[in-house]
């Protein structure tokens, strides 16, 4: 079975619409692996969309803050300031499922999702000292990670950890990456709504783990379009800003 991979899609329509249109018929089940909002305009439209999709998904902090399930005091005041908002523009039902979402690690056809790092879905996972953890107590050979909005990963084999990174070209959007046996593989998509590796295209994976292949994409959308509606919303303007850096 191919899963499509989606993680920290962060209210934005725009970039998860173009994500969808250049994956279609490619995958047979979609993942979530949190931050469904936070930070951009659109979180009932993205909510719709993955609860129409039928993603399997769990919680990031930002859903916890979002939807007033966690308050936002450790969020640095931009990040608070869009957590309260967020929580004023959710409809009932969407609180309500963003609210009864699961804590990861979770179990998925083979492989497990969480939002950070396996011990604390809060901990950002940046360096190989980390990833360790993760990759040691690790219940399946493949997990797949968010929170950083970094697209790469780690890999332990023969008890030493490796960084991965990718960069797709336009050309092909995606580049291919094989899992091999006797290596434990930790894996972040990269992020859908708000890239932070330099890179202003919208982040995903598409997986195929029964042929041991991932794919990285990587695709372009209309930037200027979420950032209009950003400013309408009276979000905050180092936000606008940062997603024409992707930083």
């Amino acid at each position: 079975m191919r899963h499509l991979i989606l993680s920290d899609i962060h209210a934005n329509l725009t970039a998860l619409d173009a994500s969808l249109e250049a994956a279609k018929r490619r995958w047979e089940k979609v993942v979530c692996l949190g931050d469904v909002v936070g930070y951009g305009p659109d979180p009932n439209e993205v909510i719709d969309k993955i609860r129409a999709l039928d993603a399997v998904t769990i919680r990031g902090n930002h859903d916890k803050a979002g939807s007033g399930l966690e308050d936002a005091d450790d969020f640095n005041p931009v990040a608070r300031s869009v957590a309260l908002w967020t929580r004023e523009q959710l409809s009932p039902g969407n609180r309500e499922w963003l609210v009864n979402l699961p804590v990861g690690p979770v179990a998925v056809d083979g492989f497990t999702i969480v939002h950070g790092a396996s011990r604390d879905e809060d901990e950002y996972v940046f360096a190989p000292a980390q990833a360790l953890d993760s990759l040691l107590e690790a219940s399946t050979p493949v997990t797949f990670f968010g929170h950083t909005h970094l697209q790469g990963g780690f890999t332990l084999r023969d008890d030493k950890v490796e960084v991965l990174h990718f960069k797709p070209n336009d050309e092909t959007h995606f580049a291919n990456f094989a899992i091999e046996a006797g290596t434990t593989y930790l894996l972040n998509p990269g992020s859908i709504g708000q890239p932070r590796d330099g890179d202003t295209r919208a982040a995903f994976a598409i997986a195929d783990l029964e042929n041991n292949a991932v794919e990285f994409w990587r695709v372009k959308y209309d930037i200027e379009t979420v950032q209009k509606r950003m400013g309408h919303a009276g979000l905050p303007e180092p936000l606008i800003l940062r997603l024409s850096f992707g930083r």
